[in-house]
């Protein structure tokens, strides 16, 4: 099924690596052109010549963008304007973990938490709607996580944020659809996936990341952690045409653990 996207304008938050890159590289691959954000813009830049490299110059774009500023928001979505022409999918991606458990987390963690992960989330769905408007049918999809649907007593901050996402995604679907436009909202919600993530906890914890990967996995029916491309091909089935009847869905990608 090539082509899964071909034609359609995609901006991916988070892309300088990890899950952003992987939906960047996924989407131009079923033919949509990218612009990569991310607040790493040399990484930005790095995602977009690899794919430029991979699939012709042109088929990427790249800017440095703080997601919790709403004036870089505004500078993102002109530069979906001036490079793809306009923008017919919005894929929230950035995000970072919140420390420390219900004693320990510090309410600068808790905000810091609340505006890379939620912010960015209410500020993109509310800065690119102007522009999808003109390019429907239309697709925003909103990375938030497992943790956002299943409770740890590790991480309140963590999944806080995730389920504001969660719910926030169905607000954005439920006004777009009464709003009568074609344009779909729905959040994705991952386990555990080998990212740069874990390389930063491994080595946080002092343990070989073999190690961590290993403790990880034990915790999923499907006893391993996820691959970045999984979660992007779900990202592509949410950007596409195929999924044209599903909003304000959550599409759990955990290997079964929010079934336990």
């Amino acid at each position: 099924m090539a082509g899964r996207v071909a034609g359609k304008l995609a901006l991916v938050t988070g892309a300088a690596q990890g899950l952003g890159a992987a939906h960047a590289h996924t989407l131009a691959r079923e033919g949509a052109r990218v612009l990569c954000t991310d607040i790493n813009g040399s990484g930005a830049v790095e995602t977009a010549a690899a794919i430029d490299a991979e699939y012709g110059a042109g088929t990427a774009y790249a800017i440095e963008h703080d997601v919790t500023d709403p004036a870089q928001w505004d500078a993102a979505i002109e530069a979906a304007r001036d490079f793809l022409g306009g923008l017919s999918v919005l894929v929230n991606n950035a995000g970072v973990g919140v420390r420390g458990n219900i004693e320990t987390c510090t309410l600068e963690e808790w905000r810091r938490g609340f505006a890379i992960n939620v912010d960015s989330v209410f500020l993109g769905c509310q800065k690119a709607l102007p522009l999808m408007k003109d390019h429907q049918p239309g697709s925003i999809v909103n990375i938030s996580s497992i943790a956002g649907l299943i409770a740890s007593d590790t991480m309140p901050g963590y999944n806080a944020s995730k389920a504001a996402v969660w719910m926030l995604s169905k607000s954005v679907a439920l006004y777009c659809a009464k709003m009568g436009w074609n344009i779909r909202c729905n959040s994705v919600h991952p386990t555990f996936v080998d990212t740069p993530i874990l390389d930063g906890i491994s080595k946080n914890a002092g343990i070989e990341k073999d190690v961590v990967m290993g403790k990880l996995a034990r915790q999923i029916p499907l006893k391993r952690v996820g691959a970045p491309q999984e979660i992007a091909d779900g990202v592509l089935f949410l950007a596409s045409d195929e999924s044209s009847f599903m909003t304000a869905a959550e599409l759990k990608l955990d290997g079964g653990i929010s079934a336990m």
